[in-house]
């Protein structure tokens, strides 16, 4: 029993950590949030817990099919607050869901952690976005504009560049 004790620990303090910094967030006020709208100044100055959030590196690939395909981008959070990717909403696609994928298992969750000082990474193999119902196959070099939507941060509006179907970033 012992040895559970410390993950019990770490998800009990990741737990808090992030209610704490929702309560911060909601504490800064309307548009305080996304920490890349400049600078209100807010309450949380000095705090340490709201997240700063911008996203690069999103691509993607030409959908081999023409009903669904996958976006993949990063999302860094500099500030001292965690945040999650809750949803994305996209005019290509009637549904866009989050995966996660452990191994080789793929699986679709609710949101994906944004940590404190840290990143999230959907990558093709990884975590990723999948969208459905797609109004239309989207063509190479053509943007598709895509709205992140987070659970303390403001939405971010990103245009997202269509690759070619086996383009593979050089990071």
């Amino acid at each position: 029993m012992t040895p559970r004790r410390p993950g019990i620990r770490k998800a009990t303090a990741a737990a808090l950590a992030l209610g704490l910094s929702a309560a911060l967030a909601a504490c800064s006020g309307d548009g305080g949030g996304n920490g890349g709208n400049g600078g209100d100044g807010g309450n949380a100055t000095g705090h340490g817990g709201v997240p700063k959030l911008s996203v690069s590196g999103a691509y993607l690939p030409r959908p081999p099919m023409t009903d669904m395909a996958a976006g993949f981008l990063t999302v860094r959070n500099t500030g001292g607050g965690a945040d999650e990717l809750t949803s994305v909403t996209t005019p290509l696609a009637a549904e866009v869901t989050l995966h996660s994928t452990e191994g080789t298992r793929m699986k679709q969750v609710g949101s994906l952690d944004v940590p404190a000082n840290g990143r999230l990474d959907l990558s093709s193999g990884g975590d990723h976005l999948m969208l459905t119902d797609l109004t239309h196959r989207p063509k190479v070099g053509e943007k598709v504009t895509f709205t992140l939507h987070f659970a303390t941060s403001d939405p971010i509006e990103i245009k997202v560049p269509v690759e070619p179907t086996t383009y593979r970033p050089k990071d």
